[in-house]
């Protein structure tokens, strides 16, 4: 019995899009953090390793497990005595293994990969799920998610044994990850744009591991601020840490009250639990999404910074992606859903200007390829500031050239999640809620496109649920088509 539930609890170990989550004390235990600090190891030193596509045919650096292993960890509960665990394991392998001395951000840990000339970086956490979940996320050579087949590298290499570390507690060196990534991002800012005007920025944290980078960011360079959430809090104030507007109240709140007893601009920024995601709130407490945020900082990018490149967007993005890569002549490249995939674009085409998707990952030009939310909280501060103008004019002078664009996003939890999708790829509908649809796109799940917008059904890679996305040209819209999806989805609407 004792060994039938060791090989169930390793194959509970799957990697999904960014990486492996699990409930605490069920799935993700100290014993199956072995059993990935292990299975790691052994990848790390296998020579097989130097043989996949992200060497032979990306372009990534090989480095020898000689090189050593970076790990760092969030703020969720027991990151800190998880991460040194796995540490004390893969210590005992021979490889190499230092660790941060403090909660970090994702991007700190990837950014440290490539600063030590690391071969992999580890990180903990479970990112923007709910506070019930841990993870772990791989970080490859060149700093930025570890494709499937490193991942499928590590999982192959999982054992039903139990390792036990035999490296004295305290014995893995500490190193500070913090400081060398915020001199990183010194280099992307533009101190004279960013006084340009006076804005005060109203910085939420959500409890994340990002508390505190944004803010001494802006101190340095005379920014007044606001930090909320920015304390120590496991349960996340009973939220998921996702930077999307239901969790936002708060910032709103805030934001409105500073609005009453001050004049001048203003905007919130938003960083997700390990500070990898963004998003934004005008000085009305407007929520700027994902995809507005992408535009913003397009537009600047090419517009304000003269900057030219590639331009790599996820599956479930803005088609005011497309339009805007038209008006500026640059080449637009889709991607499925999980920012791996924009690291291969990135690494194999080489003069990238932006990648993004729907979740607020956003990268640019000059830094590692990896989701920053620190870096672009600073830099949608600094686009503010530059035009000397409210965020909601920002964002309205984007609608009034390109058209509006509404969009929301809905999970549900529903048995056969993957069923739907699979019925809708295999007899898709020639109309949807009144609508005609005019084609049908299957790069990651099924989006069905009308006239004026699109809807896409997507079953999770790491959370049980369903994912419904839709952009319209009204909110009403939206709404109305996520409604409809939903009862598909439930069983409610028959299609065929």
């Amino acid at each position: 019995m004792e060994k039938r539930e060791s090989q169930e609890d390793a194959r509970k170990i799957k990697f999904g899009t960014d990486g492996w989550r699990a409930v605490i004390a069920d799935s993700f235990t100290f014993d199956n953090v072995a059993r990935v600090a292990e299975a790691t190891a052994k990848f790390i030193l296998s020579e097989d390793r130097k043989k996949l596509d992200i060497y032979t045919d990306w372009g990534s650096p090989y480095r020898p497990a000689a090189d050593g292993v970076v790990v760092g960890y969030d703020m969720r509960f027991l990151s800190p005595e998880f991460a040194h665990y796995f540490a004390r394991v893969l210590h005992d392998s021979g490889i190499p293994v230092t660790i941060s001395d403090a909660p970090v951000t994702t991007p700190a840990v990837s950014y440290a990969v490539v600063h030590r000339n690391a071969a992999a970086g580890i990180m903990f956490t479970a990112s923007h799920n709910p506070p019930v979940y841990n993870g772990i996320k791989y970080k490859a050579e060149y700093g930025g998610s570890a494709p499937s087949e490193v991942t499928d590298g590590v999982e192959e290499h999982l054992s039903s044994a139990v390792p036990t570390p035999h490296c004295p507690e305290g014995a893995i060196e500490r190193i500070d990850m913090k400081t060398p990534f915020l001199e990183k991002v010194r280099t992307l800012i533009d101190p004279a744009r960013l006084t340009a005007s006076p804005v005060h920025v109203v910085i939420d944290s959500m409890y994340g591991s990002a508390q505190g980078y944004v803010s001494q960011l802006l101190r340095e360079y005379g920014v007044p601020y606001t930090q909320i959430r920015g304390r120590h809090d496991p349960l996340f104030g009973g939220k998921k840490p996702e930077p999307i507007e239901e969790n936002l109240v708060p910032l709103r709140a805030v934001i409105a009250a500073l609005h009453k007893r001050r004049k001048g601009n203003m905007i919130g920024v938003v960083t997700d639990g390990d500070g990898d995601r963004i998003s934004a709130m005008d000085e009305k407490g407007g929520f700027i999404d994902a995809h507005r945020t992408f535009a913003l900082i397009f537009r600047y990018l090419v517009e304000q910074r003269g900057l030219r490149g590639s331009v790599i967007t996820a599956f479930n993005l803005t088609d005011m992606a497309r339009d805007m890569c038209e008006d500026y002549g640059l080449t637009q490249i889709v991607v499925p859903i999980g920012f791996k995939h924009h690291c291969e674009q990135i690494l194999k085409r080489g003069d990238v200007l932006i990648a993004a998707e729907e979740s607020g990952s956003i990268a640019i030009k000059g830094h590692i390829p990896e989701r920053d939310g620190v870096l672009h909280s600073v830099l949608l501060s600094e686009i503010v500031a530059s035009a000397g103008v409210p965020a909601s004019e920002l964002v309205q002078s984007l609608f009034d050239k390109y058209g509006p664009r509404f969009y929301h996003r809905r999970d549900i939890e529903v048995e056969g999640r993957l069923e739907v999708v699979t019925k809708l790829e295999e007899n898709p509908p020639s109309t949807f809620a009144g609508r005609r649809v005019t084609s049908v796109e299957t790069l990651d799940g099924i989006k069905l496109r009308f006239d004026d917008g699109w809807l896409l059904f997507r079953a999770s890679g790491t959370e049980p649920i369903l994912r419904m996305y839709s952009e319209m040209r009204t909110m009403k819209d939206v709404h109305e088509l996520l409604a409809q999806a939903e009862r598909l989805a439930r069983g409610e609407l028959r299609l065929w």
